[in-house]
């Protein structure tokens, strides 16, 4: 597991509010199934612009962004965060 996928984990977490433990689930895995609400999401959002020091731009202010750590990922690395 690279230290990005670990720290969208760690950030998860600590802020994802899921109901299920977040070591459970895979990286494709639906948060959203597994009880993240558009308000953790954002909540979510704002961590992972503090541990990156990123912001994210309104192209990537939607669900599907943050609905699996295979998506944040995805997102991260398109900002120029290295996720290997």
């Amino acid at each position: 597991m690279s230290g990005a996928d670990l720290k969208i984990r760690s950030v998860l977490e600590a802020h994802g509010r899921l109901l299920v433990e977040i070591d459970t689930l895979s990286d494709t895995d639906d948060f959203y199934e597994s009880g993240l609400t558009s308000h953790a999401s954002v909540n979510v959002m704002l961590a992972l612009e503090d541990e990156f020091d990123l912001e994210f731009p309104d192209a990537l202010l939607r669900k599907g962004t943050f609905e699996s750590v295979a998506a944040i990922r995805k997102a991260l690395g398109s900002l120029g965060v290295d996720v290997s």
